[in-house]
């Protein structure tokens, strides 16, 4: 059975896959699982009607599970777990929110205007963290195994070099080794290169009004 998946489509170009992280995080799922599914690119400036007739909100990544619409990744990949549980993507509990703070800090200094309110130093910490744990238990967050919890972060990792680099021309430094081999590892793995946004100028424009807000 082929499963429906509701994806943003790219800003500006609604024929070409967005740059949503929740939406590739579900993707990502899908693809390491080898679940068949098929996707509906939905402009969310011109949503479709026939979209908002299921899904009254509007909102994406959704997916059609028995004839209903469910929305929110977390709910989706606890789903598909439960539904496809081979290969398991289980991430072990004591490592299950390793890296799950990053967004918050991520975001905050994204947005800032001021270079000493503490921001930078936040998402250092946050960045620093992550690289200790995966220097202790790595290459993955729960070891030799790519697991669910990798496959939130990868989406979320791609964002943060893409519109740093553009709007802060801000970089990972370059001490965090562990950290950049694990973004090495789970940027060239094929479930990625098929589910990334279609251009790294997509993930710029997508950010761009929450920059410039």
């Amino acid at each position: 059975m082929v499963l429906e998946v509701a994806v943003k489509s790219a800003a500006g170009a609604p024929n070409l896959l967005g740059d949503c992280p929740f939406c590739q995080r579900v993707l990502l799922t899908l693809e390491e699982k080898k679940v068949p599914y098929k996707t509906h690119l939905i402009n969310l400036s011109d949503k479709p009607e026939w979209y908002l007739a299921v899904n009254p909100e509007g909102k994406v990544p959704a997916v059609k599970f028995d004839d209903k619409w469910v929305l929110d990744s977390d709910v989706i990949v606890g789903i598909l777990e439960e539904k496809y549980p081979e290969p398991s993507l289980v991430t072990p509990p004591e490592f299950a929110n390793v890296g799950s703070k990053l967004f918050g800090p991520f975001v905050t200094f994204l947005k800032s205007k001021d270079p000493n309110d503490g921001s930078e130093q936040a998402l250092l910490n946050e960045l620093k963290a992550l690289d200790e744990h995966l220097k202790a238990h790595g290459p993955y967050i729960a070891g030799e195994k790519v697991t669910a919890a990798d496959l939130s972060l990868a989406p979320k990792l791609y964002h943060l070099d893409a519109v740093l680099g553009h709007f802060k021309k801000w970089t990972v430094p370059e001490d965090l080794t562990h950290l950049h081999n694990y973004k090495k590892l789970l940027f060239s793995r094929e479930s990625f290169e098929k589910t990334k946004p279609a251009g790294v100028e997509y993930v710029i424009a997508g950010w761009a009004p929450k920059v410039n807000a």
